[in-house]
């Protein structure tokens, strides 16, 4: 097994850069049901962008590479000890090459590994059986769609959908209301796996197991492929969207297992995936450790645009421009697609009048200028932004900045970063969800006099009333869409808090170009408030028995 370490490192450059082919034709026909004149089909081909930039550029899809977890198949005889050093090896070079982000902290400590080796990490399951070759498969799922998995116990009265008895009707019901719950916290229009039965840890493995299956297989159970269908028609009758900025595809992938349960025990456990659906598989040679052959199919060649051409190049926004606060950068292409015009207009929200804006802003930005800002405007951000997550959040609470942070930008986000002689590199920095912050970000807010922040899937009453108060929006930027954002960073002026940790640390990142949407404003609007109302609504529809 002498070529082990470099297949799996193999392995995991190609799962976290290379959407495989099903997950594409997934994406594809999203997008063929999203009207591009929405926020939702905009999110859609910014995502389809991003995963051109990523398979060229041989950087992550998204920052956040998740927990690694390897399910392996070995005949009888092979040595699992060798194969373990060998894929920590792995794990290793493919964390300092910039493939994998450091991801593995001390829960008790707080402190960051830096090469996402630790208790219990990357995750390993052997299994013996009586194939001769070995079959390796890994799935990189990152935590904002990992904290949107949801178990439920049988029977149960769901919000919108009343008893969920021990049926398949109720199994129906728990299904939709787990699609309903994630709304965009976990980068929709995701996939899903749904484990039926077992116990709460055997559930939530069968759950994830399902993420396993190909994308257009055949569910051989009668009863659950027909409760697969009814899903993936239904589910997108939610209008959650693409991140949750309400349309037509929420969902994009739902697989269901069943195993045997207790009699007094039934749980149906939901494991939610994010559209950067990241996970692929290799057959091995026992004897080598070579790669003889890729288990699912490579994306490369596959396109995500739903008319069957090429993913569509960056250009510039066509919307009604406004210069606040600064310069405008004239001809710069790092811009949102065409498309945002009629998508931020949607709904006539943006705008004055119903039209839609894009407003070019460079920091320090000031309250006046964020006054002006209502729901559904496009922001162009120019100047120097500051990441900032969990572990800074919960700093600030008690501690002084580092910075001035009055008239600044707060970016929710945990890029993958590597050093060379030059300096720092940022190479992915998508955002993270935002919600975790809702206890401390209206208080941090109010105490350095923040202007905007950047995250995904927005925030809570909490915060609303803060930028309300305050003179402050939240900008929703594409989740996933890490390589996107990567190239408007051009320049990383400063590092705080290393002792946090990579994603943990405070970035002082100067951007150009850096485009997200107005989705919560300083006059008490939330399209995320409205959007998870409106679905809320639709549920209920659902309320009534299906499966008898």
């Amino acid at each position: 097994m002498q070529h082990f370490e470099d297949s799996m490192y193999n392995l995991i450059v190609e799962t976290s850069t290379n959407l495989p082919g099903d997950v594409r034709r997934a994406v594809a026909r999203g997008r063929a049901l999203e009207d591009r004149a929405t926020r939702s089909g905009l999110a859609l081909t910014t995502i389809a962008q991003n995963i051109g930039m990523a398979e060229q550029q041989v950087s992550p899809i998204c920052q956040d590479t998740g927990m690694p977890t390897f399910i392996i198949h070995t005949p009888v005889g092979i040595n699992q000890i060798e194969m373990k050093k060998d894929i920590h090896q792995a794990v290793i070079r493919a964390t300092k090459n910039g493939k994998l982000r450091p991801n593995s902290v001390d829960s008790l400590t707080g402190e960051n590994s830096g090469d996402n080796l630790g208790a219990g990490t990357p995750v390993i399951h052997f299994e013996q059986w009586e194939e001769d070759y070995v079959d390796v498969r890994l799935i990189l799922k990152g935590g904002g769609c990992e904290n949107k998995n949801i178990q439920y116990s049988l029977p149960a009265e769901l919000e919108g959908l009343g008893k969920a008895g021990r049926d398949l009707d109720g199994i129906r019901k728990c299904i939709l209301h787990a699609v309903y719950q994630a709304q965009g916290q976990g980068c929709s229009a995701g996939f899903i796996g749904v484990g039926i039965g077992g116990d709460r840890t055997s559930g939530y493995e069968l759950a994830k197991k399902q993420l396993f299956r190909k994308v257009e297989d055949v569910n051989p159970n009668a009863d659950l492929h027909k409760l697969e269908e009814y899903i993936m028609e239904n589910a997108n009758k939610l209008g959650i969207g693409t991140m949750g900025f309400g349309g037509e595809v929420s969902l994009l992938g739902c697989k269901i297992g069943v195993m045997n349960r207790l009699p007094a025990s039934f749980f149906v456990s939901v494991a939610y995936n994010c559209w950067a659906f990241r996970r692929q598989g290799v057959q091995v040679d026992p004897a080598t450790g070579a790669i003889s052959d890729w288990i699912y199919e490579s994306g490369t060649g596959v396109s995500v645009d739903e008319a069957g051409g090429r993913i569509q190049e960056p250009v510039a926004v066509n919307a009604t421009s406004a210069s606040v606060g600064g310069s405008v950068e004239a001809g710069n292409p790092a811009a949102f697609p065409a498309e945002t015009a009629a998508a931020t207009a949607q709904d006539g929200e943006a705008g004055t009048a119903g039209r839609s804006r894009e407003v070019r802003l460079t920091t320090p930005i000031s309250e006046e200028d964020i006054r002006k800002l209502r729901v559904g405007d496009v922001v162009i951000l120019s100047g120097e932004m500051h990441t900032g997550r969990d572990a800074l959040h919960k700093y600030l609470m008690d501690h002084d900045a580092p910075v001035d942070l009055n008239g600044a930008v707060i970016y929710h986000c945990g890029p993958v970063m590597l050093k060379d002689e030059e300096g720092w590199h940022v190479k992915a920095a998508g955002p993270t969800t935002s919600i975790r912050e809702e206890p401390y970000q209206g208080d941090i807010i109010k105490k350095f006099g923040i202007r905007a922040v950047i995250g995904k899937g927005g925030m809570g009453p909490k915060t609303l009333q803060a930028l309300g108060e305050h003179g402050g929006v939240y900008l929703n930027a594409i989740g996933g869409a890490a390589q996107y954002y990567a190239e408007c960073i051009k320049k990383v002026n400063a590092v705080d808090f290393m002792e946090f940790g990579i994603p943990e640390a405070m970035w002082h990142l100067d951007v150009e170009g850096f485009a997200a949407i107005v989705t919560m404003d300083s006059h008490g609007n939330s399209l995320h408030a409205e959007v998870e109302k409106d679905s809320a609504a639709k549920l209920a529809q659902f309320r009534e028995p299906v499966f008898n």
